[in-house]
């Protein structure tokens, strides 16, 4: 068909008006689309812009050199996830893609994400290890040491388990009389790490024990899991008691372990680094014995010869005493002697002061003086007694004038003085005061406030 023809045929065809769309209606079908087209899709990306808020959904963006998709874990799959997501995190991820209609995004909802190159769990194990080494659960310094010779010891395990029967063999071998309670949990499934939790605090509440041992058999990473939660590694710190941490086998390492106050490679291992082998410590004690007793034989030896050694160098106490006693008889006279010249000396020495005191005897003295000091008394007490009578005289003669001017001495002649009220001011002209004004009027004796009925200015 010519092309002329084709136009001829459209002319000869009816209008179609185009299709015109809300944008709810076109956002609903490019989704109606994407989730057919798409069912499941599995991506390879970087992590970045995580964020986990309050609600527990995770939210991200999943991008790689060229390109990036928003992505989301919603609560009920992000609880089973073994790890926590990171910005920078390569993982590989499977979910479907969907349209957020109210803002017109497409994006991915999540339900798989694991870490790229390691398994989940090794990567929970690294965050965990990371978090609890900042927080200073490891440090060294907070472990405590294991009694050297526990008499007691709690044995936190499968009560049916390889490790208890191999714990309980071996201590019973090295030390049979020894107290082990098995306090029964599970070692493996999602439970587990709450019963680890619980069996800790209950044997520091409620037994007396010297030591505690968690431990279990081997197993694969997922098997020893509950060994690596943050909240048994809370407990073992939190326990008053000393751990010893025996999970696995020798090359396997977990929380616990680093936690822990002591870790020993195998429950085995755990016995014998606990549990003293009782004939090698009675073999030790036996040898320490013969050790001590030799020892204490070549002291007593040694000290026997010096004492033979200074015995022969000791004189007899009684020549000494002999040469003591005469040297205290002669010391003794000679002490006498001495103090009766002395005693001589000073006799003469007070006669002749004796004599001098005699011929200057001060009684003279005192004589002469007492009367010179009557002589001054007297002369003192008259002139203070013209004093005061000049002084007493003064002050009659002020206190006259005071009188002849204070304005009380006026007053009582009959005048008074005149203040009007509130001011106080003193009243010298009738213009200060008008009719109905209060005034105040003080005589020699008391005050009047009165009224001002009528005012005359005067001359």
């Amino acid at each position: 068909m010519s092309n002329r023809q084709r136009e001829t045929r459209a002319m000869d065809l009816p209008f179609q008006p185009p299709r015109i769309y809300t944008v709810s209606a076109l956002t609903a079908e490019i989704r109606s689309l994407l989730e057919e087209g798409f069912d499941f899709v599995w991506l390879e990306a970087e992590i970045s812009n995580f964020a986990s808020p309050s609600s527990g959904h995770y939210y991200m963006s999943l991008k790689d050199e060229n390109a990036q998709i928003k992505a989301v874990m919603f609560k009920m799959q992000a609880r089973y996830l073994k790890f926590m997501p990171e910005d920078g995190m390569k993982v590989v991820a499977r979910g479907r893609i969907s349209v957020y209609e109210p803002r017109g995004e497409y994006q991915i909802i999540l339900d798989y994400l694991e870490p790229l190159g390691v398994g989940a769990l090794a990567a929970a194990f690294e965050q965990v290890k990371k978090k609890l080494s900042l927080e200073g659960v490891f440090d060294e310094d907070k472990k405590r040491p294991i009694a050297f010779l526990p008499k007691r010891i709690a044995v936190i395990t499968s009560p049916t388990g390889a490790a208890i029967r191999d714990f309980l063999r071996i201590s019973h071998r090295r030390m049979p009389n020894l107290d082990v309670t098995i306090v029964p949990v599970r070692v493996q499934g999602d439970e587990a790490a709450g019963d680890i939790v619980e069996a800790l605090d209950i044997v520091n509440r409620e037994l007396d024990v010297d030591v505690i041992v968690l431990t279990r058999g081997g197993g694969s990473l997922e098997d020893l899991w509950p060994f690596n939660q943050e909240e048994v590694a809370y407990a073992i710190r939190r326990s008053l008691i000393p751990v010893v941490s025996a999970v696995g086998h020798e090359v396997d390492l977990t929380i616990s372990d680093l936690a822990a106050d002591l870790r020993a490679p195998t429950p085995s291992g755990a016995a014998e680094l606990v549990v003293r082998e009782q004939e090698t410590l009675e073999r030790n004690l036996r040898s320490l014995s013969s050790r001590l007793e030799i020892a204490i034989h070549g002291i007593v030896d040694r000290i026997r010869d010096r004492a033979k050694g200074l015995s022969s160098r000791i004189r007899d106490p009684r020549r000494n005493l002999a040469d003591t006693w005469l040297r205290l008889d002669e010391i003794y006279n000679r002490l006498l002697k001495t103090g009766k010249t002395c005693i001589d000396d000073n006799l003469k020495h007070l006669k002749a002061v004796s004599e001098t005191l005699v011929l200057n005897s001060p009684s003279h003295s005192i004589e002469m003086l007492s009367q010179e000091l009557a002589f001054q008394n007297h002369s003192l007490t008259q002139a203070f007694t013209l004093y005061l009578d000049r002084k007493k005289g003064d002050t009659c003669s002020i206190r006259d004038r005071l009188d002849s001017l204070s304005p009380l001495s006026i007053l009582k002649r009959g005048y008074s003085i005149t203040r009007k009220l509130p001011e106080l001011n003193i009243i010298k002209d009738s213009t200060q005061v008008k009719t109905g004004d209060e005034i105040s009027i003080v005589l020699a004796r008391g005050t009047i406030e009165s009224l001002v009925k009528r005012t005359d200015p005067g001359e």
